[in-house]
């Protein structure tokens, strides 16, 4: 699947983000090994622990319908309908470490001239803690 058809549907997932609160809506497209695309909207809530990122979203909707090899991910976000760059948080990134490999998953952003950021796993998060270091 080409960058941009994921990122097209990132978007997609991004129209369906909850955020009453921050009105930062984020929309993220995780392509599995299998073909398969998951998306995910971040979801906020008043107790902001409680808020779920879209990218785990999308991971954690994967993982239980039994996933476990990706090969990327696209994320997109920004207020009032704008873009903006927008990479995964701290947590995130440990999520994908659980199921990625450093070395083979991209992580795709876009910025708000339609500008795409590529990056590995391994770039984002270097000396990553995975299954391998228990």
């Amino acid at each position: 699947m080409r960058d941009e058809e994921l990122l097209g549907l990132a978007h997609r997932a991004r129209a369906h983000a909850y955020a009453p609160y921050s009105g930062f809506e984020v929309g993220a497209a995780l392509l599995a090994k299998s073909g398969k695309v998951y998306l995910g909207g971040n979801i906020e809530n008043a107790s902001y622990g409680a808020t779920n990122c879209a990218e785990r979203t999308a991971f954690f909707k994967a993982v239980s319908e039994g996933e476990r090899g990706f090969d990327a991910i696209a994320i997109v976000g920004g207020r009032g309908g704008e873009t903006a760059y927008c990479p995964p948080c701290g947590i995130c990134r440990q999520v994908m470490r659980e199921f990625c490999d450093p070395e083979e998953f991209y992580i795709l952003l876009e910025g708000e001239q339609k500008e795409i950021k590529r990056f590995l796993l391994r770039e984002l998060l270097p000396e990553g803690f995975g299954p391998e270091n228990l």
